[in-house]
């Protein structure tokens, strides 16, 4: 299966990063966001990407080119024109596409059907890292014989909760985790039929096509309980990037 990663919108909440660069291109541990999520789908041996780019592209196409050389030592025989890498190459079949800086997102996948093919497809956010499952997913989907299939997760309130008896504080919770709310964790897989639902450039995935589905019974949620976290705020690549200095990252023991 190919894995294709949404990776072209603005990031206006981390203007501090996206300002010069696509938020997929924010680093954790002084690797992009969009590395850490290849590795994840790598881990579990999909090795066949289709990232779609629109927001300043050309910064993800460069990686991509020179990418063996930024994660290994290298020697470069000047004398001869050539490169030998020192570590492990990595072999990762990829196409950028650039798909719009204003395309949204259903227009986005839309724009990359040709490349996809007929074949069921993982698609996710190029700003969100988990450890998920990724062979539980697939069996999952594979299971249920649906269309479509989201990773539902359940996140932190942002604010402390109250347990009250009258106006007296029985409990108070700190930012507490309510396990009955999922919200949508991307980590999808799709079958082709899909595109009968995507429109135009103006089409907005997560709103009508997801509804549509939803309403014939053809959206399954995957439940995951385990980490993920969003690269929304200058805050949410702070706790990223600490998480890996510190070797807590809950999704590292996936990184080869």
């Amino acid at each position: 299966m190919k894995a294709v990663i949404l990776a072209g919108g603005r990031g206006t909440r981390l203007s501090e990063e996206t300002d010069f660069k696509p938020k997929p291109m924010s680093e954790i541990g002084g690797m992009p966001i969009l590395w850490h999520i290849m590795q994840v789908f790598s881990f579990y041996g999909v090795k066949d990407f289709i990232i779609l780019a629109g927001y300043m592209s050309s910064h993800i196409k460069h990686f991509f080119k020179n990418i063996n050389i930024i994660s290994n030592s290298v020697e470069f025989d000047l004398a001869n024109g050539k490169t030998k890498y020192l570590g492990k190459k990595i072999n990762w079949k990829v196409k950028v596409l650039d798909t719009g800086e204003d395309t949204l997102t259903g227009g986005r996948i839309l724009r990359a059907k040709k490349y996809i093919g007929k074949e069921d497809f993982f698609l996710t956010y190029g700003d969100c890292i988990s450890d998920i499952n990724l062979n539980e997913l697939k069996k999952f989907h594979k299971k249920h014989k649906k269309i479509a299939t989201l990773t539902g997760i359940t996140q932190p309130g942002r604010y402390g909760s109250l347990s009250l008896s009258g106006s007296k504080v029985k409990s108070f919770s700190e930012k507490p985790i309510d396990k009955t709310n999922f919200i949508n964790g991307g980590f999808f897989i799709f079958q082709n039929s899909i595109f009968n639902y995507l429109k135009n450039d103006s089409t907005i995935l997560e709103r009508e096509p997801l509804s549509q589905l939803a309403n014939k019974n053809s959206l399954m949620c995957f439940k995951h309980s385990g980490f993920w976290h969003p690269m929304d705020t200058l805050k949410d690549k702070r706790t990223l990037d600490d998480l890996w200095k510190n070797k807590k990252a809950p999704w590292r023991k996936l990184i080869k």
